[in-house]
């Protein structure tokens, strides 16, 4: 789907103009550093405006001017626009800032060849979540040929180089009955053998909540 596709799309509210932030991010969210944030391939503001709502100083970047105006209005209706920086680039091709974000979040967006660059852009300690279609004959959501879906364990082996705090492979069902198959990766820039974790977050069953409208963002 190319980017004009997808501002015809998103001018068309085709796609839901306040999408539910990843469920994954929303419960560990309390146990992640404050600072700076990146939406990478941020549509209309799924992680973008759930994390500058909780006091982040965030950058949404992709390539639709259309989604990137939906962003920067959801913002300034909860009062949090000084918050968001909206950047306009083709994420295949953007040069990410080196040790710059605390949290870097990427929702269905299937770039793997930029995942070094993801983690070069996190600042010392920062976490990187990433979320994305899996490769299943049980899934009837998302993109239709497996280009853009991870194969099993695949985002995990991506991740290794950092420190994982949580990983998990499921299935879901959407609300219009479809079953999307959802590979969630949450991992911390930081070495050593003895390190602080993150808390487990009270309510796990809250990760397999899915939402409509989440389809794949193709680079």
């Amino acid at each position: 789907m190319t980017d004009t596709d997808w501002d015809e799309r998103f001018a068309s509210s085709e796609y839901p103009r306040a999408p539910e932030p990843s469920p994954v991010l929303r419960a560990y969210e309390p146990s992640l550093p404050d600072g700076r944030a990146l939406d990478v391939a941020a549509g209309t503001g799924r992680n973008a405006v759930f994390l500058a709502d909780r006091g982040y100083d965030v950058d949404a970047l992709d390539a639709s001017a259309d989604g990137l105006d939906i962003v920067r209005e959801r913002a300034a209706e909860r009062g949090i626009g000084d918050r968001i920086e909206t950047v306009r680039a083709d994420v295949s091709t953007y040069e990410f800032p080196a040790e710059t974000y605390d949290v870097i979040a990427m929702s269905y967006f299937h770039t793997l060849d930029r995942f070094s660059d993801l983690v070069e852009s996190l600042a010392p300690d920062g976490y990187l979540f990433v979320e994305g279609h899996l490769r299943s004959p049980d899934a009837s959501s998302g993109p239709s040929g497996d280009r853009y879906r991870y194969a099993a364990n695949e985002l995990l082996r991506s991740g290794l180089g950092l420190s994982v705090r949580y990983y998990d492979e499921t299935t879901t069902e959407r609300p219009d009955g479809r079953r999307r198959a959802t590979a969630r990766l949450l991992a911390q820039k930081s070495t050593g053998g003895r390190e602080s974790y993150p808390q487990r977050p009270e309510a796990p069953d809250r990760w397999a909540t899915d939402e409509a409208g989440s389809d794949e963002r193709s680079p």
